[in-house]
């Protein structure tokens, strides 16, 4: 890229930066017609269109030779290397390549079924050896592999037939002679058995929640379009949901999360069946992103005939069942770039997800013209607005990406300006209105221990939450809400759905708006407008950020030099971003007096000369002034010892002297910053997490309350951020035995409620955990104990005894 960059004379770089949306297609052409004699151009689209020795191209050699280290680890007994191994290979093995005779993904199936069967994950060793035989049905050891999870199971009648269709599978005479061993010793088991146990569902909440109401699709002068409803609307209202029109896996999320519904990858991943790069959960996923599903051909029909009627039938359900059965709705998104080739893993993400925009396009482009389709997107686009090295990205990429999808989909269409044009206005739509996908992770990264009585929950308590990026999606209807910094919708995922809830009451004819980036309380209002600018190019003009409030103020203020002074010190660039909002301070009468830094701040901003009152280095309340630039190299010494503990903590090498040395920097932070300052808020939970660590619960407990207590001046009381640092107080709370934590689970379950309605346990499994742990606590004292250990949410699949040793596949 900068390689093509460097090249690029200054005029035509000039031109192009200097360009609108009409001098587009000028422009494009002009840079194609310099590519075009310009050879490493062509050699870098060769390399990342080719699918000749690519990057994520399929290699039996590599997947034998993951195969055979697997075998090694598997001979060890070191069951999860064993399974990285396989996993690696699956992604690797053509699916025509055969080994021993057998078809090579079958078995690397099975052999991953039999680590997993060890491992005591047997639901997931029943979906292995199933897969294995929609590939391979006559595969006797898949069905003996699969009549075995299904007895460890329980699921006996299913078992009796997997090792019946084992049995007719089996050529020796000594493996069927073993296998009707096995077939006596269950009906031995099932002697007295009622009842056939089946295998367990999902028990997360999954409430099908539907909005209820209607809303409309209005344009203002200041805003452009947005939405509003007719009507007042209640807050937790779901009042939105829709599927992505297009959607990507970020590149760090690649390993972890399915690469289709974005969610966490179980032990028994799905490989695509054309490349090496795709992950899926299941084979749902996987057929809705490559449009492949499994097919019997005649000689594997011949031999499910050749069984008795009932195991026939009973065969032929398992190879065909629910995972194959969908209808591919539109173009499948991963299928045009599942050719072995480099540019979809190459490219950034944005890129890619325009490349299958764009998909949507060439799939009917028979008739329908490419300026025409990019306007029925309806999305907005800031184009003029871009800096000029942007500018020219957006000219490369659309160019590289084209050809790229020229040489590896087939696709057909004119390589002109207006073509690509219409390919730089798709990446500027983009980059507005891509929304990122995110996941709720509870991380239970200290080890609390509940001290009376066993753990409530093995391996499920938490101190932590976060928000982990996993994908950028396209919501054609989603984009159509606008941005506020105080927002009253919150907007959150479901697998690939987009939902939209209200947070609190809006009147009829108001706009639902919802947060673009930081709110108010976690970046101040310059921070706040930078970012927007940056990202969105435009200036927010909501009400927080153009009417006084408390959190712009205070977040990165620092102490009056007067001791007994609660006024706040401003810097020069927070200064200039509170001037600005004088003149539209007749909104001031809505915030809350009962802090005297607002009665100071009215006091001020109502004197004729407000703009001489409000000064940097001059306290707001007394008028003292305090030298910042000394002031600010001292705070960041003193918060050099906070950086060496929140690594210390990470790493888990926590010493005596690093929390010694962070004390006494929070000591000299509250000295010198504001107490409402957030680097104070986030220095007490540095060492509330560091005590959690090394069990001083109780330090840890006093210090996180009095992070939270900064936090709720920074933020509403009812912020779900504030429901997530609760979920820190309330683990401690839990592990101490402590019954304030009653009061923090009741907090934080009406803060879910409020944003996540009924989704609220499927978004945040872990409040299954802390419901729990309520009624657990509200019992007699002394009984607490006995409880605990009579609820443990152990999984029993762990302590199954493993009842065969059967070797993998060599």
């Amino acid at each position: 890229m900068e390689t093509l960059k460097a090249a690029i004379p200054e005029s035509l770089r000039r031109m192009i930066g200097e360009s609108t949306t009409d001098d587009l297609p000028t422009t494009c052409a002009s840079l194609h017609h310099f590519f075009l004699h310009f050879e490493p151009f062509h050699q870098m689209v060769s390399d990342l269109a080719d699918p000749k020795d690519a990057l994520c191209g399929k290699s039996e050699t590599a997947a034998l030779e993951s195969k055979q280290l697997g075998n090694h680890y598997f001979l060890k007994g070191d069951y999860m290397k064993a399974l990285n191994c396989y996993t690696k290979a699956l992604r690797m093995a053509p699916l025509e390549a055969i080994d021993l005779e057998k078809n090579l993904v079958a078995i690397l199936y099975i052999n991953r079924a039999t680590v997993l069967h060890k491992m005591n994950l047997l639901t997931e060793c029943l979906r292995d050896c199933t897969r294995a035989l929609q590939i391979c049905p006559s595969y006797a050891k898949a069905w003996y592999r699969r009549g075995k999870a299904n007895v460890s199971l329980g699921n006996y009648k299913d078992a009796i037939c997997d090792l019946n269709v084992a049995k007719s599978m089996e050529s020796s005479l000594s493996g069927k002679k073993q296998i009707k061993g096995e077939l006596k010793n269950i009906l031995h088991q099932c002697e007295g058995t009622s009842s056939v146990v089946q295998n367990e569902k999902n028990s997360l909440d999954t409430a099908d929640e539907m909005p209820q109401i209607k809303l409309q699709l209005v344009t203002t002068l200041d805003k452009g379009r947005g939405m509003i409803s007719s009507c007042d609307i209640p807050p937790a209202s779901l009042v939105h949901r829709e599927e992505p029109y297009a959607m990507i896996v970020l590149k760090q999320c690649r390993e972890t999360h399915c690469h289709y519904c974005l969610n966490d990858l179980p032990s028994d991943a799905v490989p695509c069946r054309s490349c090496s790069i795709p992950l899926y959960c299941s084979q749902q996923c996987q057929i809705q992103a490559g449009g492949q599903m499994f097919k019997i051909n005649p000689e594997d029909h011949g031999i499910l005939k050749s069984l008795p009627s009932d195991l026939g039938t009973y065969a032929t359900g398992i190879i065909l069942g629910n995972d194959s059965k969908h209808d591919i709705e539109d173009i499948p998104e991963h299928k045009h770039e599942c050719q072995g080739v480099h540019w979809s893993t190459v490219l950034p993400s944005e890129i890619v997800l325009a490349g299958r925009v764009l998909a949507k396009f060439f799939q009917r482009s028979a008739y329908e013209d490419i300026t025409y389709f990019v306007k029925s997107l309806e999305l907005f686009h800031c184009y003029a607005r871009l800096p000029s090295d942007s500018k020219l990205d957006l000219h490369i990429y659309a160019i590289i990406l084209l050809y790229c999808l020229l040489h590896s989909c087939g696709a057909r269409f004119s390589m002109d300006g207006v073509t690509m044009s219409q390919v730089v206005i798709i990446f500027s739509q983009i980059k507005v209105n891509c929304m990122t996908i995110v996941r709720i992770r509870s991380i239970d990264a200290h080890g609390l221990q509940v001290q009376f009585g066993e753990s409530l929950a093995s391996g499920c308590l938490t101190s932590n939450v976060e928000q982990v990026r996993v994908g950028k999606a396209i919501y054609k209807y989603g984009s159509l809400f606008n941005h506020s910094c105080q927002p009253n919708v919150h907007a959150y995922f479901l697998s690939r759905t987009l939902c939209i809830r209200t947070t609190e009451v809006v009147a009829a004819g108001c706009q639902l708006e919802l947060s673009y980036g930081p709110q108010v309380g976690f970046w101040d209002n310059k921070d706040r407008q930078a970012f927007l600018k940056d990202e969105y190019s435009f200036q927010c003009h909501c009400s927080a950020c153009s009417e006084f409030n408390l959190s712009d103020i205070v977040l990165s203020a620092f102490h009056c030099v007067s001791r007994n002074c609660s006024g706040a010190v401003l810097d020069s660039r927070v200064v200039n971003w509170e001037r600005q909002k004088i003149k539209h301070f007749p909104g001031a009468d809505k915030v809350n007096r009962n802090d005297d830094i607002y009665e100071t701040c009215l006091r001020l901003f109502n004197l004729n000369d407000g703009y001489a009152h409000i000064q940097p280095g001059y306290c707001l309340r007394c008028g003292s002034y305090r030298n910042l630039e000394s002031l600010c190299a001292t705070v960041d010494k003193a918060w050099i010892c906070i950086k060496r503990l929140q690594d210390a903590v990470i790493s888990k090498e926590i010493s005596n002297t690093t929390i010694s040395d962070a004390l006494k920097s929070l000591h000299l932070l509250r000295s010198y910053l504001h107490s409402y300052n957030k680097r104070i808020a986030e220095a007490e939970d540095s060492l509330a997490l560091a005590f959690c660590t090394v069990g001083e619960l109780q330090l840890a407990m006093d210090h996180c309350k009095a992070s939270l207590l900064i936090l709720e001046k920074l933020y509403d009381p009812d912020d779900i951020v504030i429901a997530f640092e609760l979920v820190k107080l309330c683990s401690i709370q839990i592990c101490m035995g402590d019954k304030t934590a009653l009061e923090s689970i009741s907090r934080i379950c009406d803060v879910f409620s409020r944003y996540y309605g009924l989704h609220a346990r499927s978004v945040f499994p872990y409040l299954k955990c802390l419901t729990e742990a309520k009624t657990l606590l509200v019992r007699p004292k002394g009984t607490q104990g006995k409880l605990f250990r009579q609820n443990k949410n152990l999984d029993w699949r762990f302590v199954c005894s493993d009842l065969v040793g059967e070797g993998i596949q060599q």
